[in-house]
């Protein structure tokens, strides 16, 4: 139940126009209150039952031994729980502690006593809408992460079967059952996506390419309806829109966060040890051949959008990528490194084909009035900012505070179009700071974690999807975009159930024997 939950929400919410509609927000609400349902019931029964769950990093053969690292990564885990809890509870306060509640009917504020010591909101009605969109979102990254981290029932009957390695000269490594196949060489890492992950990348990436196709389609007609049944109120021409995103850089933002990830999926499964050969790896053996072509449509298609700040961070990004997999893959094959080449490559000619004549008016010559209004929107934001730097003026509120701080003359504006300053102006540097200790454990945690043992390269295209939005969401607003946000948590909560690649048991006890 769980997983047709998660694939749920993963296809539902880029396809619902992005996740944008009062309807389609609290579809998804409902769909993360149930994966948070299940998970409380899954607690319950352990609880009551004495059932210890079998998680990836846990086996009892190495739990002796890597009892010291679990134990550090508990803190990681237990530390990002409570600051999970502190968030909430901080956006709970901002909305019961209300300073003022906007009626949008009369266009005007109705002002309420409040604890001034205490987080406030400037919009009680904005602010409890932000809190049920972030429980659901700590919901889906809680339940995804407790159900990740189980095995299956073959992957349980597989870690029974497993010996420990007796030569020093062999190494697994447990991103995988490594049980199944023989022991590779020291330098060869013994890669196996386990089930569960393996079947939510694919739905993933798989949704994620058709989203782009559809959307290239769409622009090659021309149409100016999302989905080609629905024109929307803003954004209007088929030029600003792409997919069933009525803004072209949401769209930008989330195709960037899947493409680096398909990539280093398909790495990872091109590594599987059932796909080599005597004479080297057979890089068109196996389904997974099919993630190349989609990282290709998804990559174009983040520029082919048209978004100056979606096309800029791909290009970021796949020089990232170049470098990452230049740097994990030196005792690779040839044919290997050059097919990943050839893909940014493939890229850059499909996007040049097909959205380069109408990118590039965009990158030479800027519309003054869109500067004039991003201008003006951050000096407003930067007077808002200085006015209510402790507790902010309540999460959800930008849209409703910024209306004092315009000019009559001025346009009105619901994001602030750089979510850094928007998060620091709705939070507040007390809020702000949770948030920001929040993503600093997700990225640390592969550091110290103790659950899927996952290779550097993986992992690293994890960071350069992260951190690409991350970039983006500087001088755009995809995290005011639920589909985006989702998603975004989503690869958090998957990242933080890896872990570096640990020795092997009987490695381990040869070096203490040794005096290593």
């Amino acid at each position: 139940m769980t997983e047709v939950l998660l694939h749920f929400l993963i296809i539902f919410t880029p396809w619902a126009f992005g996740t944008t509609e009062l309807w389609s927000i609290w579809t998804m609400n409902i769909a993360a209150y149930a994966l948070g349902g299940l998970l409380l019931i899954k607690w319950l029964i352990r609880w009551r039952t004495g059932f210890e769950l079998i998680r990836w990093g846990t086996d009892s053969r190495a739990r002796e031994i890597l009892a010291i690292r679990e134990k550090g990564f508990r803190i990681f885990t237990h530390s990002l729980a409570a600051l999970t809890v502190l968030v909430l509870t901080y956006c709970l306060v901002s909305a019961s502690n209300a300073r003022a509640t906007y009626l949008p009917g009369h266009h005007r504020f109705e002002y309420h006593d409040y604890i001034r010591w205490l987080p406030h909101s400037y919009d009680s009605t904005s602010t409890w809408n932000a809190l049920w969109s972030y429980v659901s979102m700590a919901l889906v990254f809680w339940a995804v992460r407790d159900w990740t981290l189980g095995k299956t029932s073959r992957e349980c009957r597989e870690t029974q079967l497993e010996k420990p390695a007796s030569q020093p000269g062999f190494s697994t490594s447990a991103f995988g059952p490594g049980g199944s196949s023989p022991p590779q060489p020291r330098h060869r890492e013994l890669i196996v996506v386990p089930s569960r992950l393996r079947r939510l990348l694919w739905v993933l990436c798989i949704n994620g390419a058709l989203v782009a196709l559809e959307g290239i389609l769409q622009r090659l007609d021309g149409t100016n309806k999302l989905l080609w049944l629905v024109e929307p109120r803003f954004n209007n021409t088929a030029e600003s829109q792409f997919g069933p995103y009525a803004y072209r850089a949401n769209a930008a933002a989330y195709l960037n966060l899947i493409w680096p990830v398909c990539i280093g999926f398909w790495f990872a499964l091109n590594s599987h040890p059932s796909l080599n050969n005597s004479s080297g790896r057979r890089l068109g053996a196996g389904s997974h051949v099919m993630l190349l072509p989609c990282a290709v449509v998804i990559a174009a298609s983040s520029i082919i959008t048209t978004s100056r700040g979606g096309a800029l961070t791909t290009l970021a990004m796949m020089l990232g990528a170049t470098g990452v997999f230049l740097a994990t893959t030196r005792r690779e094959s040839i044919l290997l490194r050059t097919s990943v080449l050839a893909t940014f490559v493939v890229i850059l000619g499909l996007a040049g084909y097909l959205g380069w004549q109408q990118l590039r008016p965009r990158l030479e010559i800027v519309p003054p009035d869109d500067v004039g209004q991003r201008t003006e929107i951050y000096k407003n934001a930067e007077v808002v900012s200085r006015d209510f730097p402790i507790f902010g003026t309540g999460p959800g509120t930008f849209g409703s505070i910024y209306q004092l701080y315009k000019d009559p003359i001025q346009i009105w504006a619901a994001y602030a179009h750089d979510d850094w300053l928007e998060t620091r102006i709705t939070f507040g540097w007390a809020g702000f700071s949770l948030i920001l200790a929040m993503v600093c454990l997700v990225f640390l945690g592969w550091f110290f974690g103790d659950g899927i043992s996952s290779p550097p390269g993986f992992v690293a295209m994890m960071w350069l999807s992260l951190a690409g939005c991350l970039v983006h969401a500087k001088f755009d607003f995809p995290f005011q975009i639920h589909s985006v946000l989702l998603l975004f948590i989503l690869f958090c909560s998957l990242l933080f159930c890896l872990s570096r690649k640990k020795s092997s048991p009987a490695r381990t006890r040869l070096q203490h024997s040794s005096g290593g």
